[in-house]
C-alpha cells in the first residue's frame, strides 16, 4: 500500500517527445505506449495511480518505491524501445528520420524522450489530487475532448469509477492507502 507523505512521496513524472513531434497522435501509437507502461510497472516493482498520454507528452503519478532516477529508467527506456521497435517494424521511416540521434556509447540510434523528463516528489494527498487533476484535464485543456472522462488515453474513467472493459491501462488505486481522518 501507499501512503503518500514525506517519507514516502509519490512520483509526478513528465515525458516529453523529442523535439515535441506529436508521435503518440493515433491510438495505435498511444496503444503501444501503454502496453510499454504496463510494462515497465510490471519489470519495475512500482504502482501507477494516475496517467494520460497526449499527442507529444505524457504524465504520470507513480508510487515512491523506487528511486526516481529508477522509475525513469524504466518507464522512459521500456517506453522509447517498444516504440521505436514499433516504427521500425511499421516501417514508419520518416518518424524513425526525425528521431535520429547520434549514436550512443550502447549503441542506441533513435532517441524518443527528450533527456529533460522530470520526476516531482509529491508529498500530501492535497498534491497527489492536484496532480491527478491536473492530469486528467490535460486533454480537456487542449481541446481534445470537452469532458475529461471521455478521452481514452487517460486514467480519469478510473478515477470516475466507470472503468472500461477494454480500459487501456489499469491504475493501481486500490493500492492507495489514503490517510484517515482523526476524530474530534
Amino acid at each position: 500500500m501507499a501512503t503518500i507523505n514525506k517519507d514516502n512521496p509519490c512520483l509526478f513524472v513528465t515525458t516529453v517527445t523529442r523535439n515535441r513531434l506529436p508521435v503518440f497522435r493515433t491510438d495505435a501509437f498511444k496503444s503501444v505506449a501503454c502496453r510499454a507502461l504496463d510494462e515497465a510497472r510490471c519489470s519495475g516493482g512500482f504502482a501507477l495511480f494516475a496517467y494520460v498520454i497526449m499527442p507529444d507528452h505524457l504524465h504520470i503519478l507513480a508510487d515512491g518505491t523506487l528511486k526516481a532516477s529508477d522509475t525513469l529508467r524504466y518507464l522512459n527506456g521500456i517506453l522509447s524501445h517498444r516504440v521505436i521497435e514499433f516504427l521500425k517494424q511499421g516501417g514508419f521511416t520518416t518518424s524513425l528520420e526525425k528521431l535520429h540521434a547520434a549514436e550512443k556509447s550502447r549503441g542506441h540510434g533513435y532517441s524518443l524522450v527528450d533527456h529533460h523528463s522530470s520526476g516531482l516528489p509529491v508529498f500530501s494527498e492535497g498534491f497527489f489530487m492536484q496532480k491527478v487533476n491536473y492530469i486528467h484535464l490535460n486533454p480537456v485543456r487542449e481541446g481534445l475532448v470537452e469532458r475529461a472522462k471521455d478521452y481514452r488515453w487517460s486514467s480519469a474513467r478510473q478515477w470516475w469509477g466507470k472503468t472500461a472493459e477494454d480500459e487501456p491501462l489499469r491504475m493501481d488505486l486500490k493500492k492507495i492507502d489514503w490517510r484517515k481522518p482523526s476524530l474530534p
